[in-house]
């Protein structure tokens, strides 16, 4: 199950966006401050509405200031939306079908911000309209309990009404927990899945409890355990990890994950020149940094989505062009990847196609896909390496060229 479709409305400087045909592989480029981070912030934002409510997903993001600081600049808060949709595939009953969640987020009466609408929807048959099988507004709607039920028609169906315990949480929270709402179930397990990664080095140093972590957690600081996990677990995916690091990491011979004397875990990585290994505060962030991308990406089981912000810092530049490869190889598996970065050398390492190039003007970020541009595309087929063409400013511009084809 994959993203096909992700439509934004009035999120910060995300005014109006809609990235339709969206490949397995994502790249983001853009100079600092057009909204990079801010579209990532979006698969985190539906995270933490899943995890805990609305009204804590925007003080998250915003602060005390809450819904207000997250709307876009110049809307009015007591009457625009914060909208949010997304499309996927997903197979029910032998067919692929295009699944569409939408929200809205806005502010009650009370000045509290609330779920305003909230629905799920697909097409039973080839033809005809999609059927709405969650729909919900400020927290009462109804859902369809027997939706695999295709030999009924649609006014047939088993509508289950409901009333929310509060109406600043999503519908898909609880619904999703049940196996007759099977879309509402795929998309509620999606979001639980998806890695968002911020990676942060000085957490993933040093000794660890052991909490028998077997994925590699956003910031990394249970690197000791899920590496133990693979070590003990998937040996073969441990010792092809190290067989990588001493590839691209000059001197690393071995990585091993000792045991402490009150039982915690840490780190170790041997120097082929010397005898004993060193602890991973001696090591370069680099190594530790490099180490802990190859983890996540030789998962045993994978995510389904995975969001990485700028893998360049603490990397050596020639490094990129593997990692790139390796994000590619991912998508291979089933997964699908989004990055934003500003490294040259990444961009080398991947085609025009999977290009999205961001530009803010007027305090709004607009999201273009490479292949639209004349421009770029005219070079690309003529030979020119993307990361060459963001070096020399190509890129810059991108959105007035389309607008003017």
């Amino acid at each position: 199950m994959k993203l096909g479709t992700i439509r934004v409305k009035n999120f910060k400087s995300l005014q109006n966006v809609a990235l339709t045909h969206l490949p397995d592989y994502c790249v983001f480029v853009g100079k600092n401050g057009v909204g990079k981070t801010t579209l990532f912030r979006i698969f985190a934002f539906l995270k933490k509405c899943l995890e805990t409510d609305v009204r804590r997903a925007l003080n998250t993001e915003g602060g005390r200031n809450g819904f207000r600081e997250v709307l876009t600049r110049g809307c009015d808060p007591n009457k625009d939306c914060i909208e949010i949709e997304i499309q996927f595939r997903m197979d029910i009953s032998g067919k692929s079908r295009l699944v569409t969640y939408h929200i809205e987020i806005g502010l009650a009466e009370t000045g509290q911000p609330v779920v305003k609408y909230e629905f799920l929807r697909y097409k039973r048959g080839a033809h005809g309209s999609p059927y709405y099988f969650l729909r919900f507004r400020e927290g009462q709607g109804f859902a369809i309990s027997n939706e695999e039920d295709f030999t009924k028609p649609d006014e047939e169906l088993e509508r289950e009404h409901q009333t929310l315990a509060t109406s600043d949480t999503l519908a898909i929270k609880g619904l999703g927990q049940f196996e007759r709402f099977k879309a509402a179930k795929a998309f509620k397990d999606l979001i639980e899945q998806w890695h968002i990664s911020d990676f942060h080095i000085g957490r993933a140093r040093g000794d660890k409890e052991d909490d028998g972590a077997i994925h590699l957690s956003a910031s990394g600081e249970n690197l000791p355990s899920v590496a133990r996990h693979l070590y003990e677990q998937h040996p073969d995916r441990f010792d092809l990890i190290k067989s990588k690091m001493r590839e691209r990491v000059p001197g690393v011979d071995n990585i091993e994950v000792q045991t402490t004397d009150d039982g915690r875990l840490i780190m170790r990585y041997k120097d082929g020149a010397f005898s004993e290994p060193f602890i991973d505060k001696n090591v370069s962030d680099g190594t530790v940094k490099m180490f802990a991308y190859l983890v996540l990406l030789h998962d045993p089981l994978p995510h389904p989505i995975l969001c990485v912000e700028e893998p360049e810092n603490q990397l050596y530049p020639e490094l990129m062009t593997v990692l790139a490869e390796e994000f590619a190889d991912y998508t291979s598996h089933g997964g699908q990847v989004f990055v934003s970065t500003h490294s040259p050398q990444f961009l080398n390492a991947i085609t025009l196609e999977n290009l999205f190039i961001i530009e803010k003007a007027d305090g709004v970020s607009r999201v273009m896909k490479a292949s639209e541009d004349p421009l770029l595309t005219e070079q690309a087929n003529a030979g020119w390496k993307l990361g060459l063409l963001w070096d020399q400013g190509t890129m810059v511009g991108t959105g007035a060229r389309i607008a003017h084809q």
